[in-house]
């Protein structure tokens, strides 16, 4: 169940919203007028996700290139660098 709290909350209990969200790396949802505003996370809980969307991305990437025959066989990536390696 995600973590909500008000505005004045975050003004009022910034240390103990923050313990929360790097004691359990996981976001609290900011709300302004009943409505919700923000998203509240640790440092290293973003680093991780924006990780995780940065590798997503490089694996669609992959993907769509495979798709368009834009791929060779791993055998042959391989000899082409053990070749290289070899100069």
């Amino acid at each position: 169940m995600p973590e909500i709290r008000s505005s004045a909350e975050l003004r009022n209990r910034y240390n103990e919203i923050s313990t929360f969200c790097h004691d359990y790396a996981e976001p609290v949802f900011i709300t302004k007028n009943g409505k919700g505003d923000l998203a509240v996370m640790s440092i290293e809980a973003y680093e991780a996700l924006a990780g995780r969307l940065e590798l997503y991305g490089l694996i669609q990437e992959g993907l769509e290139d495979a798709a368009e025959g834009k791929a060779r066989p791993l055998a042959d990536a391989m000899a082409d660098i053990r070749s290289r390696r070899g100069r």
